[in-house]
């Protein structure tokens, strides 16, 4: 398998549109699953599909695969029509699907070796035995399948979709039903990938996930994006800013603060003081320190991307189903 440098095209191709989407609609007789909606995917960054379940992400990603063709709208990807260039398409992308399970007769070394010559891809034990360790089974690559952990499953799917050396990847709701431990290690070698080049495509209703991995994000609701931006660009938007938390301060601390200018909320037996700008935020805690009140501690928290959603939609999402 001759490699393909990626790291050599990210660096020639910084700025580059690998994925262009315009005006993208598909519509079903009882439902439009995308609505309209524009984004661009740049060379070398991680770009997130955020959204709930039946927001539209995974119909989205198998129009840019080519395994669905759009109602409405355009969409290229390297360079070419995803109506037309289903093959070409193949040759220069990796897939993990959304359902992805490997053949649990085969031990991981012969799952992407069979994958690889199942896409006409020329593999030697070397190539195999490099995509194996890249992905961290090395140790593993002689078990069968149907007795690797969730993240295991997940890792080879990863693997089998480096066969090729593709210059994309769709990751489909990888870390879906994994335990924290295991989405953490999906998520370093999703950084890992990154750094060593490849643009990545990922569909998640994790918010932290998408917050903690993505350079872009593009928040789905009903079909349709509803915001997009980097994390930090979409928590200064639409985030609240810094809450300045005083532990402990029950009723006593939040009738204090009113006559003094302050506005804050009671919380249990906390008290939440909302602070837009961050450079707000040494002076008020140096106002809340010289006022006489019962408290534990002060600390500080950030907005999140889940601030951000719950603002945006008017519901939390968990486990990728909208709660109130």
């Amino acid at each position: 398998m001759a490699p393909r440098d990626v790291r050599a095209a990210r660096e020639a191709g910084v700025g580059e549109h690998v994925i262009e989407v315009r005006g993208l609609v598909k519509r079903y007789p009882d439902i439009t699953a995308v609505d309209g909606i524009d984004f661009n995917v740049n060379r070398g960054e991680v770009f997130s599909l955020l959204g709930p379940n039946g927001a539209g992400k995974t119909t989205t990603v198998e129009i840019l695969e080519g395994l669905r063709d759009p109602t409405a709208g355009e969409a290229r990807v390297l360079g070419e029509d995803v109506r037309s260039g289903y093959r070409r398409i193949r040759e220069r992308v990796g897939v993990l699907p959304q359902d992805f399970e490997p053949f649990d007769r085969l031990r991981p070394r012969e799952a992407v070796a069979y994958w690889a010559h199942l896409f006409d891809h020329a593999v030697s034990e070397a190539d195999v035995a490099n995509i194996i360790e890249t992905v961290g089974l090395a140790d593993r690559a002689s078990t069968f399948a149907l007795n690797l952990s969730g993240g295991e499953k997940r890792r080879l799917g990863i693997a089998m979709a480096l066969v090729g050396q593709p210059e994309l990847l769709f990751l489909d709701e990888p870390t879906t039903g994994l335990d924290p431990g295991a989405r953490r290690e999906l998520w370093t070698l999703i950084g890992d990938l990154k750094r060593k080049g490849r643009t990545i495509l990922l569909t998640t209703h994790y918010l932290d996930e998408a917050e903690q991995l993505a350079d872009d994000v593009a928040i789905l609701n009903h079909g349709k994006i509803v915001a997009h931006g980097s994390p930090p660009a979409l928590i200064s938007q639409f985030g609240g800013g810094t809450t300045i938390v005083l532990a402990g301060a029950g009723r006593e601390g939040y009738e204090a603060l009113p006559s003094r200018g302050i506005a804050a909320e009671l919380h249990g037996v906390d008290v939440l003081v909302h602070v837009p700008m961050a450079s707000q935020v040494r002076p008020m805690l140096a106002k809340l320190a010289s006022i006489e009140m019962p408290l534990t501690e002060i600390y500080t928290k950030r907005s999140t991307l889940e601030d951000v959603f719950l603002k945006l939609v008017g519901a939390r999402m968990e486990e990728g189903v909208l709660a109130a």
